[in-house]
C-alpha cells in the first residue's frame, strides 16, 4: 500500500477518534455527575479530553515523519499504541454505551407506541440510575482493553518465550538425528528501546546451544544504521556448524523515502555488511552444504517472496547444484512463500522456516483456543504446518514494529530439533 493511502487511512481513524471522545465524554459525565466534587468530576471529565484528544494531535504532528529516512522511530511507536490503546478504549466504551442508549431508545418508542405512561417523577430517577449504570458498565470493560494494552506495552513485548519444536523425517541422514536449530526471525532493532530486556533475550537463544542459528529477515525497520547499536549483542550468538540470515521484506528500505536510488541501494549494501559483521552468512537465493560425520543436509535461503510483498526470492536459482535425493532446510521470510510456491514445487523441500507476521503482536494461544487478527490475512500465522509431509514453521518474532507492545502473541526463540522417524 503506498504511503499515501496509509496517512489517509489515518488521518480517518484519528477524525473517527475525536467523533468518540465527545460520546465517551459525555458517558463520563453522566458517570460521576452525582459525585461531590465539583473539582474531581472535572479532573475526570476535562482531564480524559486533555488526555486523549492531545495523543490524537501528538499522532497527527507525528503522521507526516513517518516516512522520511528514520522511518517509525521508537518515539513514534509510543505515540502511535498510546493512540491506539486510547482509541481501542474508546470503542469499547463507546459501544457498551451505544448498546445501552439504543434500549433506551426502542423502550421509549415501546412507550409511546403502547400508550403506556409512568409517573415522571418515577422516570427520571429510574432512566437516570439505568444510564448511569450503562456508564458504569462501559467502564469496567473498557478497563480491559485498557490495561491488557498498556501492560503488553510496557512488559509484554520484551517477555521472551522459546518454543520447542520436534519434527520426524524418514528420510533424515543418520549423523542429523537430534541435531538442533536455534531461529530468531523480525528483530526489528529500530524500534527496541530497553537494551537490557533486549540482552535478557539474546541471552536465552545462547543459552540454547543449539548446532546451528538461523535468523529469517527483518533485522531492521528501514536503515541499516538502527541495527549497529545491538551489532556487537546479537554477534555473541553462536553455534558450532554456523549463523545463517536471509532478508526480510523491511530490509530493503520500501517503506520510507530516500534522497535516491543510489542511496537507498548504499543503505541496503551496508545492511548486507552488518549481516557479516554480526557473524551471519547472508544467502541471497543459495546454498550451502552443512556437513556432520560425513554425512551432508542442504541449507537455502532466498530472498524476500511474499504474496502482495516484494518479491525477489528465487527458489530455482537457490536450488541449483542441489540433489533433489538431498535433505534440504529453507529459509524464507514470508510464509505465504511457502504457501503459494514451496509446498508445490517439483523439489522437495522438507522443512521451511519463516516469519514475518509477528503474530499481529496480540492474540490467544492456550490449549483450547489459538486466535489472531492475523490470521484473517495468513493461513499460516505462527508454529508448525505440514502439507504431504514438507514443513513450515513460522517465528512469532523477536521484535515489534509500529505497536510498541505484545499482548498473548510473545516474543519467540525457536529450538527446532531434527529426529529420524
Amino acid at each position: 500500500m503506498h504511503r499515501s493511502n496509509f496517512l489517509d487511512i489515518f488521518l480517518i481513524i484519528a477524525a473517527i477518534s475525536l467523533l468518540l471522545d465527545w460520546y465517551v465524554f459525555y458517558g463520563l459525565r453522566t458517570l460521576t455527575k452525582d459525585w461531590r466534587s465539583a473539582r474531581f468530576r472535572r479532573l475526570i471529565t476535562l482531564g480524559y479530553l486533555v488526555i486523549s484528544i492531545g495523543v490524537s494531535l501528538l499522532f497527527l504532528t507525528g503522521l507526516g515523519s513517518f516516512g522520511t529516512a528514520k522511518g517509525m522511530t521508537p518515539f513514534h511507536e509510543w505515540v502511535f499504541s498510546f493512540f491506539i490503546t486510547f482509541f481501542i478504549t474508546k470503542v469499547f466504551f463507546a459501544v457498551v454505551l451505544f448498546l445501552g442508549d439504543t434500549g433506551r431508545f426502542f423502550y421509549g418508542i415501546i412507550n409511546h407506541f403502547t400508550g403506556l405512561k409512568s409517573k415522571p417523577k418515577a422516570d427520571k430517577p429510574f432512566f437516570s440510575s439505568r444510564r448511569k449504570f450503562i456508564s458504569e458498565a462501559a467502564v469496567l470493560v473498557a478497563a480491559f482493553p485498557f490495561t491488557g494494552l498498556l501492560y503488553g506495552m510496557f512488559k509484554g513485548k520484551y517477555d521472551y518465550r522459546v518454543h520447542r519444536q520436534t519434527i520426524y523425517f524418514t528420510d533424515l541422514p543418520d549423523a542429523f538425528d537430534g541435531f538442533t536449530i536455534t531461529q530468531l526471525s523480525d528483530i526489528h532493532s529500530g524500534s527496541f528501546d530497553n537494551t537490557a530486556a533486549v540482552q535478557r533475550g539474546i541471552d536465552l537463544a545462547k543459552a540454547q546451544k543449539s548446532d546451528l542459528f538461523v535468523f529469517t529477515g527483518d533485522l531492521v525497520n528501514n536503515a541499516a544504521w538502527e541495527i549497529e547499536p545491538y551489532i556487537s549483542r546479537f554477534g555473541e550468538i553462536k553455534a558450532p556448524y554456523g549463523q545463517f540470515s536471509i532478508l526480510g521484506n523491511h530490509d530493503y528500505g520500501d517503506y520510507v523515502e530516500w534522497g535516491s536510488e543510489a542511496e537507498k541501494a548504499a543503505n541496503l549494501d551496508k545492511l548486507k555488511q552488518h549481516h557479516k559483521t554480526l557473524g551471519y552468512s547472508l544467502l541471497l537465493n543459495e546454498n550451502v552444504e552443512i556437513e556432520k560425520n560425513g554425512q551432508k543436509i542442504s541449507l537455502i535461503g532466498v530472498e524476500n517472496w511474499g504474496f502482495g510483498f516484494i518479491q525477489k526470492g528465487d527458489l530455482d536459482k537457490a536450488l541449483q547444484g542441489l540433489d533433489n535425493d538431498s535433505f534440504k532446510i529453507l529459509l524464507s521470510h514470508d510464509p505465504t512463500h511457502w504457501e503459494k510456491k514451496v509446498r508445490y514445487h517439483p523439489t522437495t523441500v522438507h522443512l521451511t522456516l519463516a516469519g514475518h507476521t509477528h503474530g499481529a503482536q496480540f492474540g490467544v494461544e492456550t490449549a483450547g483456543l489459538r486466535w489472531s487478527p492475523v490470521q484473517f490475512r495468513y493461513l499460516d500465522w505462527a508454529g508448525l504446518a505440514n502439507e504431504k509431509n514438507r514443513y513450515l514453521y513460522v517465528n512469532r518474532g523477536f521484535g515489534f514494529l509500529a505497536f510498541s507492545g505484545r499482548l498473548g502473541i510473545w516474543p519467540e526463540i525457536t529450538v527446532i530439533t531434527l529426529k529420524k522417524a
